[in-house]
């Protein structure tokens, strides 16, 4: 996505919690804790992957995307579709989102990244092309009863 931006990439702490578990410093039951909610999520909401779940190692993983920020009111928490993503950076200035990967079988799950979305990225330029795509998509639309379209009344 061309506005993703402030990527944090959590790799480096996911192979420390997976090294303390194989060597036993932590138990299973510690890291496979996901919620009801965020596998719920996961199954509604979730991208699957190719990657299998490091601790079973029966199901693939499935990747979660929540969204917080300002402009969302009470929309902010929610978990959404990755295609859902950029049409809400071109709408809204900026939002964080949190990424996280989710097995259905045993319950692992670890935050993997997160970034900031939003319109703030655009320059001048692209922020004109966008708006200038938005309007020719809605032109017409949302007419007022009684109102002509733009093309009429011109001959």
């Amino acid at each position: 996505m061309r506005t993703q931006r402030q990527v944090v990439d959590y790799s480096l702490q996911k192979r420390a919690v997976l090294r303390d578990v194989h060597n036993g410093k932590i138990g299973t039951l510690e890291v496979c804790d996901a919620s009801p909610y965020l596998k719920s999520a996961a199954r509604f909401h979730g991208e699957p992957t190719d990657d299998r779940c490091p601790i079973c190692r029966r199901d693939n993983l499935t990747l979660v995307h929540y969204i917080y920020g300002d402009e969302l009111k009470q929309s902010a928490g929610q978990a959404r579709k990755l295609a859902e993503l950029p049409v809400l950076a071109m709408t809204l200035r900026e939002f964080q989102v949190f990424v996280v990967e989710v097995c259905q079988s045993c319950a692992w799950n670890h935050l993997t990244q997160q970034y900031l979305l939003g319109r703030d990225a655009l320059t001048a330029d692209e922020l004109d092309q966008v708006e200038a795509v938005a309007a020719s998509s809605t032109a017409g639309r949302h007419r007022e009863p009684g109102s002509s379209p733009r093309w009429e009344g011109r001959r």
